[in-house]
């Protein structure tokens, strides 16, 4: 039964973000916003260069060749990165597969989309921090102030976590436990929640924070840990400025030491790499970072140099040293030169 001509490509979207997404495939509500950052861009592209309005839009419009120029608009003129043009694409060529289980007419579209192959982006340098460099980041606020604990905090339970920024900024004290052994209840990606240990320092951090602030935790349990001034749940944007803010004040005094891009989930690589590097299972970092697929975790072993070269010295064998070089020798006089070699076997083999 066709619909198409009766339907709006409002109607279909607004089921798709309210129903599909967090009913069917229970996504969180970030994921569910970038989803629909994506569609308000095409509704922007629409205005802009097509000149149509979303209101009573009939599902017509929406077409392969219309998509693709939508994501050439996005790198071409918002100057998007390929991978975020990739990005939005992936999340309009879902929309067009669900659209062909609501109606069998979209099944031709969905088809057509997905035969349109994604731009090849060049794979990212997986940046890390030492050691040395991340004990630097974590002296640098001043933990004597409320601003300055609270960055420490922020920073210490970021990294030793491995939590994403979006995991840290939803994280509610109900999620902690701090009685023996502590432990904090991370919510990652599609509401999949995972337990992690709390090391001791992290746990002194966090018990100075609520004493210093003085949090009633049996008051405070759906209270969001970390917040700004006005009480509000620190952003995504505003642990990022706090981030680059300690990071600036490193590199006054270790410029080389800090990679040019630092973002709060290098310190999730951070941390990955310095279990790693502490000889831990793999395993036990992937269930720590809350990785669904083995193979996710294994790109941190495949990006540590200096663990490739210490098993490479594993497996060295003993190699000769270079001899010295011989001396050059005199050239031998009485030998025939080239050309009366060859001149002396033609005459031998005319002669025969």
């Amino acid at each position: 039964m066709k619909r198409s001509n009766s339907e709006t490509f409002g109607q279909y979207l607004n089921k798709y973000l309210s129903v599909y997404l967090p009913g069917h495939r229970g996504l969180s509500v970030n994921s569910i916003m970038s989803y629909r950052d994506t569609f308000s861009l095409l509704i922007a592209f629409l205005k802009t260069e097509k000149q149509l309005v979303p209101e009573r839009l009939p599902m017509s419009f929406l077409t392969k060749d219309l998509i693709v120029e939508f994501t050439d608009w996005l790198e071409n003129e918002r100057g998007s990165s390929l991978s975020s043009r990739n990005q939005r694409f992936v999340v309009i060529r879902s929309f067009c597969r669900w659209l062909s289980t609501e109606n069998p007419e979209y099944l031709k579209l969905s088809e057509d989309v997905y035969a349109v192959k994604m731009k090849k982006t060049p794979k990212n340098v997986m940046t890390y921090l030492s050691t040395d460099a991340m004990s630097n980041l974590l002296s640098q606020p001043d933990s004597s102030t409320n601003d300055g604990l609270r960055d420490l905090t922020l920073l210490a339970f970021t990294y030793d976590t491995g939590a994403r920024v979006s995991e840290v900024t939803e994280l509610k004290f109900k999620d902690i436990r701090f009685e023996a052994p502590p432990i904090v209840k991370i919510t990652g990606k599609g509401n999949k929640t995972r337990i992690v240990p709390l090391m001791p320092q992290t746990v002194r951090y966090l018990n100075e924070y609520i004493r210093r602030f003085g949090i009633n935790i049996a008051e405070s349990k759906e209270r969001h840990v970390f917040t700004n001034r006005s009480g509000s749940k620190l952003s995504r944007s505003g642990i990022k400025y706090i981030l680059d803010k300690y990071v600036a004040a490193c590199r006054e005094n270790n410029p080389t030491v800090f990679p040019d891009k630092i973002s709060p989930h290098t310190l999730r690589h951070t941390k990955a790499m310095h279990m790693l590097q502490a000889g831990n299972n793999i395993v036990y970092i992937r269930d720590i970072l809350g990785h669904s697929n083995l193979d996710t975790t294994e790109r941190y072993a495949r990006a540590d140099t200096a663990m490739k070269r210490e098993a490479l010295a594993k497996a060295e064998i003993p190699m000769p040293e270079p001899q010295s070089p011989m001396l050059p020798t005199s050239p031998d006089v009485t030998r025939c030169s080239i050309e009366e070699d060859m001149a002396n076997w033609l005459k031998n083999i005319s002669q025969k």
